[in-house]
């Protein structure tokens, strides 16, 4: 019986481990879960995680202790859901932000609660390392063959044309994926136990983790695992501080030299420097963390709402930065921005918590010797640490819990450092209670259901929406007269409607399908006056779910100026000023509104001139104001 009980741990380890290892490849290789197709897949395989886990504990016979850390998580996903419900003002976009964090805090879950054998954490690690080398052989790829090159079949931003980003769609998160993992693998390398062939792999894949961060050119992600590095001494140690400083100095001289060196046999480096001196430091990033600033400071104690930042931020926008943030570029201020004082209590406060009850009990458990010796070493541990720490560090730059797989990975490790640093013992032999058994199968019916009609439709009305809009957006190429641009309209429009179909609380569907009407009106100009009219209708739906988005004013101002209600579109466009005052494409349909009638004439051109001041490279703006000052000498010859 009791050999049976173990087989089952086994084999539930082994299941969760392959979920795991399926999903976190799988995120990481589609752009690090970036796109909406990515999620729809990545949020299943964590629900279906989720199951098997739950599920486990009664087919087990064995009910083992949850870890109290594990529940300290728990509130923030509670407020974050209810931020979304009562708080936000685009609930699609933080329904979004929920489920990323679910994401992150389910994979902790069950990384702490369910892989629990040494054999299954190994493998669990075994994978990353796999990963790694992976990773290194698409950023080499990217960076000596075809630096245009991404998965997907996508292709580079021209901005990161130098600099490698492997699997990830941006370079600093390729950085750090590599200074999570970089130091424990040179110190399962230059370990004393280790054997001849451990030293030649982890050698060599220290190297290349080393190689491809060199890749990235990520000036955040060198400086964060720089500082990592250096505090590594004042902790590790348990030597006089005079010797902990030492060793810091020691570091740091090194990293100066390493530096140096790259400083002068790198050209991108050179270029990078210079551009930072150039640009006097770094200028876009205080401009976002400035409007997450304001926006905390507005709502301090709940928040802006979950996913709100890059809408809201317009109202902050600087006349000089036209750029779209997305999010604030550092994680701890767009949490601010986002939930306020209570969610980053609840989130980075409860991370805080851990941290400090881990430097308490900084003993790390040891297993019996055997061949699992090596992962057991406390140095090890403290490598992980490291990595995390300047993963953390980076945050105050980047927002890497934005991306689903760099979240799972954290996740990962942290769950592994919790279980070494705050043992709970494995299992307490004892069938489950009479209770247990019932509020399982409640709990992996609720996920199932949650899963088929919660997160599918979601994402998947996301993803073909999100499709849409990118063909959408190449149109500015094309002339109304080349089949590519009926056949994109065609298509976009059938996508928009099975989106909007299948989600009808998806605002930014509705906006979009108003977009392909109005574009329609522009094809077909006998029947402007009807696409005009749907368009307005569309648009009113995104308006009804949330009115804080300018685009969406703007998109029921062209319809309205397709029908001829001109008064009644210059009302939305006002609307939309009042969010977005200092956006260039909101001034650009201002002028295209009021180019509509010749008494107005004098000030669509003054608008459309504001707009090019903000926006020199806005090449549609440049065009009507060609096409209006023919017109206006055609009328005036």
């Amino acid at each position: 019986m009791k050999a049976t009980k173990v087989h089952r741990a086994v084999i539930i380890n082994w299941t969760l481990v392959c979920l795991l290892s399926v999903n976190l490849v799988w995120t990481t290789l589609c752009l690090g879960g970036y796109r909406p197709e990515t999620m729809l897949v990545t949020s299943l395989l964590t629900v279906l995680t989720l199951m098997v886990h739950l599920i486990s504990r009664v087919w087990s016979e064995v009910e083992a202790r949850l870890h109290p850390v594990g529940w300290i998580f728990v509130p923030f996903l509670i407020y974050a859901a209810a931020n979304v419900i009562w708080v936000t003002p685009v609930p699609w976009l933080g329904w979004h932000d929920w489920m990323l964090w679910a994401n992150l805090f389910v994979t902790f879950w069950v990384v702490l609660n369910g892989v629990n054998l040494i054999s299954a954490q190994k493998d669990l690690l075994l994978v990353i390392g796999c990963l790694a080398l992976v990773a290194t052989v698409l950023a080499a790829y990217q960076h000596f063959v075809e630096p245009e090159w991404m998965m997907l079949g996508r292709l580079q931003s021209l901005q990161f044309l130098s600099r490698s980003s492997g699997p990830f769609g941006i370079p600093n998160s390729l950085a750090a994926f590599f200074i999570l993992i970089t130091p424990a693998i040179w110190v399962l390398a230059v370990r004393r136990t280790a054997t001849a062939l451990q030293r030649v792999f982890f050698g060599y894949l220290g190297i290349c983790c080393v190689f491809s961060l060199l890749l990235t050119v990520s000036r955040g992600g060198w400086a964060a695992l720089a500082l990592a590095l250096m505090i590594w001494p004042l902790f590790a140690m348990r030597r006089s501080w005079w010797v902990r400083l030492s060793a810091v100095v020691g570091v740091g001289s090194v990293i100066v030299l390493v530096g140096m060196l790259l400083f002068t046999l790198s050209p991108i480096v050179r270029d990078r420097y210079h551009a930072m001196i150039n640009e006097s430091g770094e200028w876009t990033r205080p401009v976002m963390w400035r409007g997450a600033w304001e926006l905390f400071r507005s709502n301090p104690a709940t928040g802006s709402g979950a996913g709100s930042y890059n809408i809201l931020f317009e109202k902050h926008r600087p006349v000089l930065y036209q750029m779209e943030p997305q999010w604030a570029h550092n994680d701890y201020l767009n949490t601010l921005s986002d939930y306020g004082v209570v969610g980053f209590v609840f989130s980075f406060g409860a991370v805080a918590s851990v941290v400090l009850i881990g430097l308490r009990r900084r003993r790390i458990s040891q297993s019996p010797p055997g061949k699992h010796q090596a992962m057991d070493e406390p140095l090890f541990w403290q490598a992980i640490a490291v990595g995390m720490l300047a993963f953390a560090a980076q945050l105050f730059v980047d927002f890497h819990f934005k991306i689903p797989a760099l979240g799972m990975l954290f996740a990962i490790l942290s769950a592994l450092l919790v279980q070494r640093v705050w043992p709970i013992g494995l299992h307490n032999i004892s069938a489950p209670n009479k209770v247990q058994r019932p509020v399982v199968i409640l709990a992996v019916l609720g996920l199932g259901w949650g899963g088929i009609a919660g997160i599918y439709p979601f994402y998947r009305s996301e993803s073909l929406r999100y499709s849409a809009r990118q063909a959408l957006d190449t149109l500015w190429q094309h002339e109304i007269s080349e089949d590519i641009y009926r056949a994109t309209l065609i298509s976009a429009d059938v996508s928009l409607r099975r989106a909007t179909k299948i989600n009808v609380k998806n605002a930014q569907a509705w906006a979009d399908l108003s977009l392909v009407n109005a574009l329609w009106g522009h094809l077909e100009p006998k029947n402007a006056a009807k696409f005009g009219q749907e368009a307005a209708e569309y648009a009113s739906r995104a308006l009804a779910i949330s009115e804080v988005v300018p685009e969406f004013w703007i998109r029921r101002s062209v319809g309205n100026d397709m029908q001829g209600n001109w008064l009644d579109a210059g009302g939305d466009m006002i609307k939309a000023m009042l969010l977005a005052p200092a956006n260039s494409s909101v001034w650009f349909y201002q002028g295209f509104h009021l180019s509509l009638k010749r008494s107005t004439m004098p000030q669509a051109l003054a608008a459309l001139d504001y707009c090019l001041r903000l926006d020199p490279g806005n090449f549609t703006a440049q065009r009507l104001c060609q096409q209006l000052a023919l017109d206006s000498k055609a009328l005036n010859p």
